[in-house]
């Protein structure tokens, strides 16, 4: 009986959690990943999303008609040298140093995957708002929507004057301006991306077989991102918030000092709930982008499981 009994494999045990260590080279693939993301889809629909929450009279052919109209295909690249470049090769950085240690301290005080998830994504969010995003997106949003400049005759400054003329009249806060919802934006973006990225992939792992701690493979994972990206875009009301704070658009119908709420209500009365989800199909588009570059590829590297997010070790 005891050798029957000393034979007996011991019983499974969840494995424990491990704080991996922070390398240098999980911030360079977090800048890499994010240079390679907006420099192929990345902006060109980026600038589709921006024209149509800035234009909310446009449909998505209308949008890409007036794009087209300011320079081709290079009207869709619009703002990605330098603001997007200086902005991917940054965030991508913060997000991955951020959310993987939020979210191995959720889960260190026992938090499930998906409520890790949830809590690497939005501390990571803000982090890469307040950081990096704030001044970028701004500049970025000023560039695509100052054509009505050119349109009205006039030919418009270039991205550096019109950056220092900004800078003189209102300083760090005007070339920050919009910087709230960019942060209510990037919390709820990526909470919403890497929880349901990890809703999914629990829903996978149960169709699939792999409720004991097998990998993923790499079709598994792009589809649990993607899915995560897709329904990530309920947010659109705050994105197309973003768009009009930081927009050059002259309306006397527009508040003098913008804020989250008082925008909110300034395009809820002229456009109504509609306006608010203006853009929403290139946003999915993008989000579904983003997620693929920055969940799978990351994953798919080695590097985002060693930091504890990209498949929510246990």
């Amino acid at each position: 009986m005891s050798g029957a009994t000393a034979s007996m494999p011991p019983p499974l045990t969840e494995k424990k959690l491990e704080k991996k260590p922070i390398k240098f080279s999980n911030l360079l693939l977090g800048a890499g990943l994010n240079l390679f993301e907006v420099t192929t889809l990345g902006q060109p629909l980026e600038v589709v999303k921006t024209t149509m929450a800035a234009n909310r009279g446009d449909g998505f052919g209308s949008a890409l008609g007036r794009v087209w109209g300011r320079g081709g295909p290079l009207g869709f690249y619009q703002g990605l040298i330098p603001w997007a470049w200086i902005e991917a090769s940054t965030k991508g950085a913060v997000l991955l140093f951020v959310a993987s240690e939020a979210e191995y301290y959720a889960r260190s005080f026992g938090a499930s995957e998906f409520f890790g998830g949830i809590t690497g994504g939005v501390v990571g969010g803000v982090a890469q708002a307040y950081a990096t995003m704030g001044f970028c997106t701004c500049m970025k949003t000023v560039e695509i929507t100052q054509h009505k400049i050119a349109a009205a005759g006039v030919k418009p400054p270039s991205t550096f004057a019109t950056f220092m003329d900004i800078y003189k009249k209102e300083g760090i806060r005007g070339i920050n301006k919009g910087v709230n919802a960019v942060a209510i934006r990037q919390m709820t973006n990526w909470g919403s991306r890497f929880g349901l990225s990890r809703l999914a992939e629990q829903g996978i792992r149960k169709v699939n077989g792999k409720q004991n701690g097998e990998p993923l493979g790499v079709a598994e994972k792009i589809l649990s991102s993607a899915i995560g990206g897709g329904l990530s875009a309920w947010n659109q009301p705050i994105e197309v918030i973003r768009v009009e704070m930081q927009s050059k658009k002259e309306d006397p119908n527009r508040p003098k000092k913008m804020t989250v709420g008082n925008t909110f209500k300034y395009i809820y009365q002229s456009n109504g709930i509609k306006g608010l989800y203006r853009g929403v199909t290139p946003r999915i588009g993008l989000s579904v982008w983003q997620t693929v570059c920055m969940v799978a590829m990351g994953e798919c590297q080695g590097v985002c499981g060693e930091a504890d997010w990209g498949q929510g070790h246990s």
